[in-house]
């Protein structure tokens, strides 16, 4: 179960493209990094349970996901491929990991989070009445039931899969330890491989019956993904560093449409191509995160990915990514050649991956150099 403008301003995101406006970052992802691929991958190098981050999950809940993890193996032995991006990506569409919510130390979430009661009523998008089964003992209503928790668990399906993960003696899914570990042993069902395309699907959809839904969480997934592996900066120094360290530290801030300056995320304007916009959400566009990121080696960007084009060495795009260097701006644009087209731009992390905020709908994340259609080469400032 699920929980259920300001005028363009003549610096925001939009350069002019022979014959219309072509918008930064307006263009779609052709190719983010899978979550199958990237859970084989996860896999096949010993896993990812321990690394990664992502700034819109909160640390506890982060904590709670990866615990998860280390414990599911001792009540699903033969459950494979499990990873904390495909709790994050569950529970990002439930609950929005807790946000909002009070964490104990013990992994309690205070208050508690209740969906709608399933009366049949058409509120919340419920339309057939569910009996209660627990007296009200999760749910707080004996009139009948409603999911509960951080994953949105029905009481009698979490009577059936509830775990204790803290060690208090009791299962509970307004618990956050509890809660994962429980939704852990749900997907992995009687031992899923979950690096498998269809048991990773299937997983989601027995979590909820919809195939819009399933899409949603493995989008939530591969943004995960790319958190939990991202490089380390090991083989960069001096002013990229800077550059990659301020960039990668916004890795789950939202896209906003004419978001981020010298200063960091802010609010946005409207609106993209899409009629998306970005006045109420702080964040970051393509533009705005390198402009946000090269500001912190003490360079001062023009606002627009097409301007920016102009600064520093130009690498050509038949040189290919073997011709960039961790800290380079990579660009993309409608007709490459022509500099004029650029409507996108992105930070080089090295392994042929960038920084990236490719569009309203997404958080800033690693994606490959490949996942944006166009790629026109790069620049190099440092």
């Amino acid at each position: 179960m699920r929980l259920p403008g300001r005028r363009i301003r003549r610096w925001g995101c939009i350069v002019a493209l022979l014959m219309f406006a072509a918008v930064c970052c307006a263009a779609p992802i052709s190719s983010a990094i899978g979550a199958v691929t990237a859970l084989q991958a996860a896999a096949d190098d010993g896993g990812i349970a321990e690394g990664g981050s992502a700034a819109d999950i909160p640390p506890r809940m982060l904590t709670a996901y990866k615990k998860a993890v280390q414990q599911v193996g001792e009540h699903v032995p033969k459950c494979r491929g499990m990873r904390w991006p495909i709790l994050a990506g569950i529970a990002k569409i439930e609950s929005n990991h807790a946000t909002g919510r009070g964490i104990a130390d013990n992994g309690d979430i205070r208050p508690k989070i209740y969906g709608v009661l399933l009366n049949g009523s058409g509120a919340g998008g419920n339309t057939t009445a569910v009996a209660d089964t627990d007296g009200g003992k999760w749910d707080g209503t004996a009139a009948g039931e409603r999911a509960v928790g951080p994953f949105q668990f029905l009481p009698s399906t979490w009577e059936g899969i509830g775990q204790d993960a803290n060690g208090d003696k009791r299962a509970d899914p307004h618990n956050a330890d509890d809660a994962a570990l429980g939704a852990a042993v749900y997907l992995c069902g009687d031992g899923r491989n979950l690096t498998q395309s269809s048991q990773l699907k299937a997983a989601i959809l027995q979590y909820n019956h919809s195939d819009a839904y399933v899409t949603n969480v493995l989008g939530w997934i591969d943004q995960y993904m790319a958190a939990a592996q991202a490089p380390g900066l090991g083989h960069v120094s001096g002013r990229a560093k800077d550059v990659l360290a301020a960039a990668l530290s916004q890795r789950g801030v939202p896209y906003s449409w004419g978001g981020g300056n010298v200063n960091g995320a802010s609010y946005g304007i409207c609106c993209s191509p899409s009629g998306k916009s970005g006045v109420a959400i702080k964040g970051f566009d393509c533009s705005g995160l390198t402009t946000y990121a090269y500001a912190r080696a003490g360079i001062r960007l023009p606002r627009t990915a097409a301007a920016q084009s102009g600064v520093g060495r130009r690498i050509p795009a038949s040189a290919g990514t073997g011709g960039l260097k961790a800290g380079d701006l990579v660009f993309y644009a409608y007709a490459p050649g022509f500099d004029s087209t650029i409507y996108h731009v992105g930070i080089y992390a090295g392994g042929g991956q960038m920084i990236n905020a490719a569009r309203p709908g997404t958080v800033i994340r690693l994606d490959a150099v490949s996942a944006m259609s166009g790629f026109a080469g790069g620049a190099r400032l440092l």
